[in-house]
């Protein structure tokens, strides 16, 4: 696929032989957390490309909606691409959905779609629920500005090198993570970027849904003390605000071996190791004072 893609332009009317693809957003968890128009289109459509059809079929049912349906997820996407795509030159429409949110985000339906806009095939968004902005909204955390990172690398040595390019990063990090790993996620990001306000969301609009609200270390207490979590989890993070975000304990050995030399002023010495952190001044200062006064 061309790594530049078409604009679309107002006014421009699609090939009248080709039919719409409909990107639709489905419920997370709650049946009813679905839109009217979503409902008619998937009626309407002459097929439905779904992540997991046995799940896609109990949202059918339920709404009784007699579109066929064919399995479109991650290992058969390349087969299935080209079939859709056929369809769609032929005149059919097809909505595509997944397993629950919207799809296209952390999920495999971006390669249709991209498939589809580089054929000049009209893509249409049909809006509605999103796991991500449902966990945003009511985190607590600020919202004015966000980056989504989704479900980070298995890989460790990966792992570490995004986890340490986001350490300074002012922005709220929102994170997808099964609840099988995301007790060692937050662990590492502890680790990486210390004590930070987070929030888990979890089997959102269900009937256990669950909010934690706290430190991460607070959080990472939490979990390691349960026996089992259930559902995909949402996870997010304070971003980083300078003077506030440190790890008190390297700091504090760092401080300790500084302080016994006694080889200048603690004015001087809260100014240099805060450059060595990139601190606060005043913030070394006050954990240099409480650390002398403590001697």
């Amino acid at each position: 696929m061309p790594l530049s893609l078409p604009t679309d332009k107002p006014g421009q009317a699609p090939s009248p032989s080709f039919g719409t693809l409909f990107v639709i957003a489905t419920p997370i968890g709650h049946m009813e957390d679905i839109t009217l128009r979503a409902i008619r289109t998937l009626k309407e459509v002459d097929l439905i490309a779904a992540e997991d059809t046995r799940q896609t079929k109990k949202l059918l049912t339920r709404y009784e909606i007699v579109t066929p349906i064919v399995s479109y997820h991650e290992y058969n996407k390349e087969k299935r691409t080209p079939e859709l795509l056929a369809k769609l030159k032929c005149g059919a429409s097809i909505a595509l959905v997944t397993d629950a949110g919207t799809p296209s985000i952390s999920d495999p339906g971006y390669y249709v779609v991209r498939g589809a806009i580089s054929e000049a095939i009209p893509v249409v968004p049909i809006p509605g629920a999103s796991a991500m902005i449902a966990a945003l909204s009511a985190s607590g955390l600020p919202t004015d500005s966000f980056i989504f990172i989704g479900f980070v690398t298995r890989k460790a040595g990966k792992r570490k090198q995004l986890l340490d390019e986001l350490k300074q990063e002012p922005r709220t990090l929102v994170f997808y993570e099964s609840p099988k790993r995301l007790l060692g996620l937050m662990q590492e990001i502890l680790s990486l970027m210390g004590d930070r306000q987070a929030v888990i969301a979890r089997e959102m609009t269900k009937l256990h849904e669950e909010i934690l609200r706290g430190s991460l270390n607070c959080l990472v207490k939490e979990v390691s003390g349960r026996y089992l979590l259930k559902g995909e989890c949402t996870l997010l993070v304070a971003g980083y605000e300078k003077g506030r975000e440190f790890d008190r304990e390297s700091l504090q050995n760092h401080l300790r071996g500084l302080l016994q030399k006694k080889d200048r002023s603690l004015s001087d010495l809260a100014r240099d190791v805060a450059r060595e952190h990139g601190l606060s001044k005043k913030v070394v200062y006050d954990e240099a004072l409480k650390l002398e006064k403590g001697a």
